[in-house]
C-alpha cells in the first residue's frame, strides 16, 4: 500500500484574541491508500470528523495529497498544523495561498 501526505484547510470561527476577520488552519496528514484518491477521501472523512469534535470550525473543501517515497505504518497521524488569521473570505483565502493556478497539480 502506497503512503501519501494531504493537506486540508479548515475554517475555524475566529477567536477573541484575532487581530483579523478569519481564522484558518492547515492540516497536514499521513494516510496509507491504494490511490491517491483514495487517500484524499480518507482526509476528507478524517477532517470532517475533526471539524465536527471541535465544534467551531468548517472544512474548506481544499484537500491536496502527495504521494511519499517512504512507506508510513500507520493511518490519519498529523505531522503539521498552523493557525493563520486573515481578512480574506474562505474562498479568496484557498486562491491567495493555495489555488493559485501555478500549482503542477491534476485538477479536481
Amino acid at each position: 500500500m502506497n503512503s501519501y501526505g494531504t493537506r486540508c484547510i479548515i475554517d475555524w470561527t475566529p477567536e477573541s484574541i484575532n487581530s483579523k476577520k478569519f481564522l484558518y488552519e492547515e492540516r497536514i496528514t499521513v494516510w496509507r491508500a491504494n490511490t491517491i484518491d483514495e487517500a484524499i477521501d480518507k482526509a476528507e472523512v478524517e477532517v470532517r470528523e475533526y471539524c465536527r469534535r471541535n465544534g467551531e470550525m468548517v472544512y474548506s473543501g481544499l484537500c491536496q495529497a502527495y504521494w511519499m517515497f517512504d512507506q508510513i505504518e500507520s493511518d490519519g497521524i498529523e505531522v503539521f498544523s498552523l493557525l493563520r488569521e486573515s481578512d480574506l473570505a474562505c474562498c479568496e483565502y484557498l486562491d491567495q495561498f493555495f489555488s493559485t493556478e501555478d500549482e503542477r497539480q491534476k485538477k479536481g
